[in-house]
């Protein structure tokens, strides 16, 4: 079972920088930082995807939200198969 829990905190960890992803767009939406950066290039793999299923609406990009539940779905099914 320890390949199945470094897996969960892995996603924990993905989340955590999906969650402050979330939040640096509402302060720097262009990511300008290098931390800001860092965490789009990391997460935009996964999220871009998302995207080109869930568009925005309004102007607002539910994609980062979606992926997170995702990776919440992803948790519960790998926690149900330990």
């Amino acid at each position: 079972m320890g390949l199945a829990n470094l897996l969960l905190s892995l996603l924990n960890i993905y989340a955590l920088i999906l969650f402050v992803r979330a939040l640096m767009s509402w302060f720097d939406p262009m990511f300008s930082s290098q931390v800001g950066r860092f965490i789009y290039q990391i997460t935009e793999p996964v999220v871009e995807p998302v995207r080109r299923v869930i568009r925005p609406i309004g102007g607002v990009d539910l994609s980062i939200m979606v992926t997170i539940f995702l990776v919440i779905i992803l948790q519960r099914l790998i926690m149900q198969v330990m």
